[in-house]
């Protein structure tokens, strides 16, 4: 088997989508995935452990029912990509605001009690980052190479500002859901197509 054949989309498409195109800024957490650094100071992160990290992402939210998983985007780059994996999937989704006290506030009339969190990125959605600690839920997150991922389980490392790299991952994480879940054949591919997950 090929490289090539080995990653969930081709390498091109995932180039195409800056998905590796880090900050300048790198945490010591994040090393372990950055490729290199370029001549212009920016780290470049390693495609093929992003791709290893949005298939594990993939199997791991297909452990759950729709229902049990809830994913939130604070920042607008993610929230076309969500809109059509609710639609698709049946996954709870957030966008916007994160409403504090939703996972650990028994009292309030929109109290949830998701199995798995999942966030664009731990900085802005660090409230339901801390939340989902609190009450012991794994949580995923798409972390940049400025990202300090403590109190992540899975970090999916991408350049998680890009519309088109967060349409990209969301796009995959929704193709390889469905086919875990039955919901696609292995080999099929969504009705929708990349494009329809990218802000414009």
């Amino acid at each position: 088997m090929s490289e090539q054949e080995m990653l969930l989309i081709e390498s091109n498409e995932y180039l195409k989508s800056g998905i590796h195109i880090g900050t300048k800024f790198k945490t010591k957490y994040m090393a372990d995935f950055i490729y290199k650094t370029r001549p212009d100071g920016l780290s470049v992160l390693n495609l093929k452990k992003i791709d290893e990290r949005i298939g594990l992402a993939a199997n791991l939210l297909s452990q759950y029912a729709p229902e049990d998983i809830l994913i939130i985007s604070r920042r607008e780059n993610g929230w076309k990509a969500l809109k059509l994996l609710t639609r698709l999937t049946g996954i709870r989704v957030i966008t916007g605001r994160y409403p504090p006290g939703i996972l650990t506030n028994t009292g309030l009339e929109t109290f949830t009690e998701p199995k798995l969190l999942m966030v664009c990125d731990p900085w802005p959605d660090k409230n339901a980052v801390d939340d989902a600690n609190r009450v012991g839920i794994p949580v995923i997150a798409l972390c940049d190479t400025n990202n300090q991922p403590n109190n992540v389980d899975l970090v999916v490392p991408c350049n998680n500002k890009g519309k088109k790299s967060v349409g990209l991952i969301f796009y995959l994480i929704t193709r390889e859901f469905m086919r875990k879940k039955g919901m696609l054949a292995t080999s099929e591919e969504l009705p929708e197509k990349l494009e329809d997950f990218m802000e414009e």
